[in-house]
C-alpha cells in the first residue's frame, strides 16, 4: 500500500527549496531596487520603496461600495429522516462589491510616478514631460484594448503587454531619459487602461472585493513599470 502515499515533495526537494528561498528573495529585492534606482533614485529610497511596496500588497483601502442586482446562488437546508442536504438555488438579489485600492500595488508605483512628473514640471522639462504624456496614452490605448473582465475575479491582462509596449515606447520616443518613460507609460497604462476604464465593468463581476493592484507586487501595475525599466 506504500506506492499509494507519498509526500508531495521529497525531503532532499523540500530542503533545496528551503535553501533557495531567500535566495530567490534576495534576488527579487535586488532587481526591483535596480529598478528604482534606474529612475535615478538613491539606494536608500530604492530599499525602502521596495519594502513598502512588499508590505503595503497586505493592504487594501476600500474607497467605494458598488450596488447592483441580478442573480445569485443561495443554499437552502433540507432535511429529510434526520439528515440535512445544502441544496443551491438562483435567486434573484442585491450584490455588493467593494472596490478597494491596494498600497503595494498601487499607491507605492503611482506615488513614484506622481514624484517623477513633479519633478520635470519643477525642473521645467517640458519635451519630456510631453513625451511622457504621449506614451501614457498610448500605453493606456493599448492596455484598455487588452483587458477583459474575469467573472468572479477583476479585471485581467496578459502579463507581458503592458511592460513591452512600455519598454518600446520608451525606445521609440524616450530618448532624454527612457526609465522614466519605461516606468510610467507602464504604470500609468495599466491602472488607467485596464482599471479606471474598466471602472463600469466591476458590477458585473460577481466578486464581493475588487482590489485595484491587489497582487501586491506580483499585479501588473507594479509588474509593467518595473519589467518596463529593466528592459531598456
Amino acid at each position: 500500500m506504500r506506492r499509494y502515499f507519498f509526500l508531495p515533495l521529497t525531503l532532499p526537494f523540500l530542503i533545496l527549496l528551503i535553501f533557495l528561498l531567500p535566495i530567490l528573495f534576495i534576488l527579487f529585492a535586488g532587481t526591483i531596487t535596480l529598478a528604482f534606482q534606474k529612475l535615478g533614485l538613491p539606494l536608500p529610497v530604492a530599499f525602502t520603496l521596495f519594502w513598502a511596496s512588499l508590505i503595503g500588497s497586505f493592504i487594501n483601502i476600500p474607497v467605494k461600495e458598488i450596488r447592483s442586482y441580478g442573480p445569485i446562488v443561495r443554499v437552502a437546508k433540507v432535511s429529510f429522516f434526520g439528515i440535512t442536504y445544502p441544496v443551491p438555488y438562483i435567486d434573484w438579489g442585491e450584490q455588493k462589491t467593494v472596490v478597494s485600492v491596494n498600497v503595494g500595488g498601487a499607491l507605492v508605483p503611482l506615488s513614484v510616478v506622481l514624484y517623477e512628473v513633479l519633478r520635470l514640471i519643477v525642473l521645467e522639462q517640458n519635451d519630456l514631460l510631453i513625451r511622457v504624456g504621449v506614451a501614457v496614452l498610448i500605453s493606456t490605448i493599448i492596455s484598455k484594448a487588452f483587458s477583459r473582465p474575469v467573472k468572479g475575479l477583476g479585471i485581467a491582462i496578459p502579463t507581458f503587454v503592458p511592460p513591452l509596449v512600455a519598454a518600446l515606447l520608451a525606445l521609440t520616443i524616450g530618448a532624454p531619459n527612457r526609465p522614466l518613460v519605461a516606468y510610467t507609460s507602464g504604470t500609468m497604462g495599466v491602472l488607467i487602461g485596464a482599471d479606471l476604464l474598466n471602472w463600469d465593468k466591476l458590477k458585473d463581476l460577481g466578486a464581493p472585493m475588487v482590489s485595484i493592484g491587489g497582487a501586491g507586487t506580483f499585479d501588473g501595475i507594479f509588474l509593467a513599470g518595473v519589467i518596463a525599466v529593466l528592459l531598456v
